[in-house]
């Protein structure tokens, strides 16, 4: 499984330009970037919404590992809690890792790591994923349309 790659599934990953790895010996998915001018806020550095959607990106891929060894079984969000620790600037290549660290039957709760190239610390966080029967994920409709 080294290698197995997701790449240009979610209109996420086709916006932001990243690509997840579930294929590590070690259970955990990269979430990996190459930043761009494109990635940047207003101060330019890595927007702070980019670093937390790749450590979304990367603990939830890691939750589905728990259950699916293509790490596609659906889990949603249930909570998500971002530290940043230091600006990411230029072309730097970004990887996010996800490690489960608890949980059960209904809930997985994970942390992760936002990193640059050179090994330098970003983001962290923390968050609690559910999975969900791939019968039951459906979109609510709104409005009682």
């Amino acid at each position: 499984m080294p290698g197995d790659l997701i790449e240009n599934e979610t209109g996420a990953q086709r916006l932001m330009g990243y690509v997840l790895d579930v294929g590590q010996p070690d259970m955990r998915a990269r979430c990996t970037l190459s930043m761009t001018d494109l990635h940047l806020n207003r101060h330019g550095v890595l927007h702070g919404g980019i670093a937390a959607t790749m450590l979304d990106s990367a603990m939830g891929a890691t939750a589905s590992l728990s259950v699916d060894p293509c790490g596609r079984a659906p889990f949603l969000t249930i909570s998500l809690s971002t530290q940043f620790i230091a600006p990411a600037t230029g072309q730097s290549e970004l990887i996010a890792t996800g490690q489960i660290v608890g949980g059960g039957r209904a809930l997985v709760f994970a942390k992760g790591e936002l990193r640059d190239g050179s090994d330098w610390l970003i983001a962290t966080a923390t968050g609690v994923f559910k999975r969900v029967p791939p019968d039951q994920l459906t979109v609510p409709k709104r409005g009682g349309q």
